[in-house]
């Protein structure tokens, strides 16, 4: 069985080297990465696990944030060039948390009849600006995990390889044709969207711009991003930030609320692979 992930990235140097080490470890077979005018290190990190013969890297010039048709091109390259059995469509900032296991052996026990597995997304909360790396700090998880229209998080699904998968602008969902049934409560996806507050502004301007140049999405379609982007515009995010990043006495308080739970399973998991690495 061979599980391929794709990844679309625009300036994600500070933590796509963890998520590829990360799933790697976890038994992803190879990865499909999709560069989109990077202007960090993020093609260096690419291309060095793509010299390791575990990565295609592919640029992407335009600057529409058209994710459906470049994740679709990744998701039908994992099976027509690469030989997928299964696909994760990730993001530079989720990590997909097997509930037993290994990715790779919870992937191959699913049955046949299952083209899509469903995997709920949880988010994690930064702490401070001043991180050195953002696992260290980024232990502290919500219990429940809303949007910033406070609505539950959506999930996202990995899904059987096929050479005529549509994924959708969003990454969330993917249109596999024939039939087939979706499986949920194996896979849990960590979630890492706010670190810090230049990557988090970096991110939110140029996705925003992206955005207002992309005339085939529908405009409900990355509604956060666009209306992030339009507080960014009036009144800078600084305040949006502030509001999500929590100083050490309101984490004790969430925590005593049950708003929050300390979450270290990946930050260890990711400090015993380097450990091991290390020698």
């Amino acid at each position: 069985m061979k599980l391929v992930m794709t990844l679309l990235v625009r300036d994600e140097e500070d933590v796509l080297a963890a998520n590829i080490d990360y799933h790697r470890a976890m038994g992803v077979d190879f990865f499909i990465c999709t560069d989109n005018k990077s202007e960090d290190s993020t093609p260096d990190i690419i291309r060095r696990y793509a010299e390791q013969g575990i990565a295609h890297y592919i640029y992407e010039g335009d600057d529409d944030y058209d994710q459906t048709k470049w994740v679709t091109r990744m998701a039908r390259l994992a099976a027509t060039d690469f030989g997928a059995d299964w696909v994760i469509n990730n993001d530079a900032d989720e990590f997909w948390w097997p509930r037993e296991g290994e990715l790779k052996t919870t992937f191959a026990q699913v049955p046949d009849h299952y083209t899509t597995l469903v995997a709920e997304r949880h988010d994690f909360v930064p702490v401070t600006d001043e991180q050195d790396d953002f696992l260290t700090d980024m232990v502290y998880r919500k219990v429940v995990s809303l949007n910033t229209r406070g609505k539950p998080l959506p999930p996202k699904v990995a899904h059987r390889a096929h050479p005529e998968v549509v994924v959708p602008q969003g990454n969330h969902w993917a249109e596999v044709p024939g039939d087939g049934d979706c499986v949920a409560d194996l896979i849990d996806i960590f979630h890492f969207p706010i670190r810090r507050y230049a990557q988090f502004t970096n991110k939110i301007v140029k996705g925003g711009q992206a955005y207002e140049r992309n005339t085939s999405a529908d405009k409900k379609v990355g509604d956060t991003w666009r209306k992030l982007y339009k507080e960014y515009q009036k009144n800078g995010l600084v305040d949006f930030y502030r509001k999500q990043s929590l100083a050490p006495g309101q984490i004790d308080h969430d925590l005593r609320r049950g708003k929050l739970v300390c979450d270290r399973r990946l930050a260890d998991f990711l400090d015993r692979t380097a450990r091991r690495a290390a020698g």
